[in-house]
Formats: C-alpha cells, sequence, structure tokens
C-alpha cells in the first residue's frame, strides 16, 4: 500500500485511536504519534442499565410484545468515534493535513465514515477495513508495507 510522506494515519476502533503521521517513504512507512485519543471507561450493561427491556401492549387485542434492550456499548463507541472525527476535523483546521489514511475495523468504519466532516472525507485517499489497535507501531508499519 502507497502512503505518502506526511499522510495521517489513524487507527482507530470504539474505544481507543492512535492518530499518527507517515515520516517515512512511499513504500516503507514510519509512523509518528501525534494524538492519541481512548474512550472514558465503560461499565458492563448490568450497571448501566435500570431494569429489564420493556413489553409493548397492542391496543385492540391481548397481545404483547418485546421491546429491544438498549445497547450501552454500542451507543459509547458511537460516541467515541464521533469524537474521533471531530478531533480529525480540528487537525485539518490546524495543521497541515493533506492526505488522510483510516484504519478501523468495518463496524468502526462504517460509524467514523458516517460522522466524518467534509473536509477530512475530502483528504481520506485510502481505508483499510482491519483492526490494528492493539498492535505496535512496528507492527502497523509492516503490516501496511504488506498490503
Amino acid at each position: 500500500m502507497k502512503i505518502e510522506h506526511d499522510a495521517w494515519v489513524v487507527i482507530a476502533d470504539g474505544r481507543r485511536a492512535l492518530i499518527t503521521q507517515n515520516v517515512g517513504q512511499l513504500f516503507a512507512p514510519k509512523l509518528e504519534i501525534r494524538d492519541r485519543l481512548e474512550a472514558p471507561p465503560n461499565p458492563s450493561t448490568q450497571e448501566q442499565g435500570t431494569d429489564k427491556p420493556g413489553r409493548s401492549f397492542d391496543s385492540t387485542s391481548h397481545r404483547r410484545s418485546g421491546v429491544e434492550q438498549t445497547d450501552w456499548h454500542d451507543q459509547a463507541e458511537s460516541a467515541f468515534l464521533a469524537t474521533v472525527a471531530d478531533r480529525l476535523e480540528k487537525l485539518c483546521q490546524t495543521e497541515r493535513v493533506r492526505r488522510v489514511v483510516l484504519i478501523a475495523p468495518p463496524r468502526a468504519l462504517a460509524v467514523l465514515r458516517a460522522g466524518m466532516p467534509t473536509c477530512v472525507r475530502q483528504k481520506t485517499v485510502a481505508e483499510v477495513d482491519k483492526d490494528y489497535t492493539k498492535h505496535s507501531l512496528p507492527e502497523v508499519e509492516r503490516r501496511l508495507a504488506e498490503l
């Protein structure tokens, strides 16, 4: 994969994000960390929810239906990824960001894409649907060079 010199590479998932910049060569990236974001602690659903899922009653008969329980963890991940998108927008306004590469699992990538401001979307040159957040930077660089 070609990652141009000075391109910004965002490695994210629903809990953590690294914003890096390529200071290496086109086919041999060398990533330097520019920012690190981490989501606040997310307690278990049992601690967040107050009761069991609700029931709805049909007014014309005696039927009842279950209401799906709120997925608090999914909401927290979406909120965190919106924070990452906001941070990228601020970086695009204050730094000389010309190219952005997004690396995230498919679901997180979809949430990022949906909340991405136009200025960042226009500068996005590549998307990689992999989860590299638990890898070290040298390992990420190696995997990107292999793509």
